[in-house]
């Protein structure tokens, strides 16, 4: 860890179209043992768009509650923190934004959203509410979401956005601005961007693994604990079988 960058990266598209193809338990698993952050998982976020896998570079979005100050401060129309961040968005790239746990507090509707989908964006995710989800999906806005709730409420009397570009927490998880947020049916997990080669390295290769290990197992008919969790003679094993395929 002692020798290892730190320093922000961006991710390219290659990246995220194999994040696109893995499970988030298993990305998880790389975050969380190998890397040892203890909390990338959004916890209450759950997927509004079923069946479709998200990963996309984070575009981050702060909402405080409301107070005359930060009001006159932050909604200056085109200016303001929410259309700053949706215009970082593009293909690639999905709006975070922490509305600090309020379920039913909404990070917008289909006019303010329609940015996204002018951009390209790949979705949005957030610890709050989805509002007007059903226009989404009428309107062919393409986005994939992910929220804790649908509400017909605004942001207001919970949320105001006031800061864009800046580091935020997600359902309890740290998200830096160009951290990759990667999500399917269990949720949504966040792989810091200097991190996500190795972590998809490894991701791909400890799925290749467990397949190889399900096929010994089915064709055995043994149970599970014989070879799982998979130990490292069962891996060169695995590592073996792929250069016997090449061959």
């Amino acid at each position: 860890m002692a020798d290892r960058s730190f320093k922000p990266v961006h991710v390219g598209d290659e990246i995220l179209e194999r994040f696109r193809r893995v499970p988030i338990a298993t990305v998880w698993g790389a975050v969380n043992n190998q890397l040892g952050v203890t909390l990338p998982y959004m916890e209450g976020v759950r997927s509004f768009t079923p069946g479709r896998r998200m990963a996309g570079r984070a575009r981050t979005l702060r909402f405080l509650p409301p107070r005359p100050d930060i009001d006159a401060e932050t909604r200056q129309g085109e200016e303001s923190p929410e259309y700053k961040a949706m215009a970082r968005c593009g293909p690639g790239d999905v709006l975070v934004a922490d509305l600090m746990n309020r379920q039913y507090a909404a990070i917008g509707g289909d006019v303010k959203l329609i940015q996204l989908k002018m951009n390209g964006a790949e979705g949005l995710v957030t610890d709050g509410a989805i509002r007007d989800l059903d226009v989404l999906e009428e309107e062919n806005y393409g986005l994939i979401v992910y929220a804790q709730d649908r509400t017909p409420y605004g942001g207001k009397p919970w949320a105001e956005p006031a800061e864009e570009n800046v580091d935020i927490q997600c359902g309890g998880a740290l998200v830096r601005p160009g951290d990759v947020v990667v999500g399917d049916g269990d949720g949504v997990v966040v792989v810091p961007s200097w991190y996500a080669t190795e972590c998809i390295d490894w991701v791909e290769e400890h799925e290749g693994v467990e397949a190889f290990v399900k096929r010994k197992i089915l064709a055995e008919g043994v149970r599970p604990g014989k070879y799982y969790p998979p130990t490292p003679e069962t891996k060169e094993e695995y590592r073996s079988s792929l250069g016997n395929k090449q061959n």
